[in-house]
């Protein structure tokens, strides 16, 4: 009797913890099949139109799902906004020059209208993720999807997104914590490929690196003058920047050819080239633009599963919890 009450105490714990504690979701590819099967169609052309009236759209939807999943997995944690007893992420440091929220939150609304209460945040932004990458000459890949939205966001959090200043034994740490390893850092820093950055993202490069070098020395030296004339100190021009590749509109492996000449805009882009883990995946996808490709496409579905979990909830609107 005793063994039986035993074992029943046991079971009861065993079922308390599975209720009680985050459970990994199980995603797949054909989650929406049956329950909303225009899902795609529809996200796709909400970006699609987005992209066509903003080309900086794009950019900036890559870099909100890289954000999205390096804080507290891909929850959709950077959509929300902030309340009067929380700031969140997307007032985050790191965050505030994140845009087009409203990309994602127009395809949330038509899908909300096609499949009520279906189609999570988290998935919609890494469809979309996947969307404008092939829109701008790059690859795609099936979207695993079944995520659920989270209902924490912690301006305070952000301070763990990869600075652009780490250098690579700190990125490579940084990709470590979340499961990614040294081929995966350097394929998805690619999508610096697509977009700008301003002048104080990498302004501490240009003149009084340290107290030998006034430039960083592993900069093309013509590079360097050239993004010092366009970042004066002081500079009046809030606006002012850079392209981080040549092609920047394009998704191509461009940004990997400017890093082998020095000329990666941020410290952490070129800190690629100075690690020997990293340097030849680097040079490989200098020299192999389908191989950049087939390589960041496998990093993105394993990004994708970053802190995935089951039991959130599928918000209404993208910016508040329900």
């Amino acid at each position: 009797m005793a063994a039986f009450a035993s074992n029943l105490l046991s079971l009861a714990i065993s079922f308390l913890l599975i209720l009680i504690w985050p459970s990994k979701a199980v995603l797949n590819d054909h989650y929406y099949d049956q329950a909303c099967p225009q899902a795609g169609k529809i996200i796709f052309e909400t970006v699609r139109n987005a992209s066509m009236h903003d080309p900086k759209v794009p950019a900036r939807v890559l870099r909100m799902f890289f954000h999205d999943c390096f804080i507290r997995g891909c929850d959709a944690s950077i959509l929300l906004d902030s309340t009067p007893g929380n700031q969140a992420e997307k007032d985050g440091p790191p965050n505030v020059s994140v845009r087009s929220f409203y990309a994602i939150d127009d395809a949330k609304a038509r899908l909300e209208m096609a499949c009520p209460h279906t189609v999570s945040c988290a998935d919609i932004i890494a469809i979309a993720a996947r969307d404008v990458v092939a829109m701008s000459g790059g690859p795609s890949w099936n979207v695993l999807t079944g995520r659920k939205d989270g209902r924490v966001s912690k301006a305070n959090d952000t301070i763990n997104l990869p600075s652009p200043s780490l250098n690579a034994v700190q990125l490579i740490q940084s990709f470590a914590k979340r499961g990614l390893g040294v081929k995966d850092l350097v394929a998805l820093s690619g999508g610096h490929t697509l977009g700008f950055s301003h002048c104080s993202s990498f302004e501490a490069r240009l003149q009084n690196f340290s107290s030998v070098h006034d430039i960083d020395p592993s900069m093309n030296t013509q590079f360097a003058r050239d993004l010092r004339g366009k970042c004066p100190k002081p500079n009046k021009d809030h606006s002012a920047g850079e392209f981080l590749d040549s092609t920047s509109s394009a998704f191509d492996n461009d940004y990997y050819k400017r890093v082998v000449e020095g000329k990666g805009v941020f410290g952490s882009d070129q800190a690629l080239l100075d690690d020997h883990r990293s340097r030849w995946i680097v040079e490989s996808f200098a020299k192999d633009q389908s191989l950049f490709f087939r390589e960041f496409a496998a990093s993105m579905v394993k990004l994708g599963n970053v802190g995935v979990i089951e039991n959130g909830e599928v918000r209404l609107k993208c910016r508040v919890v329900n």
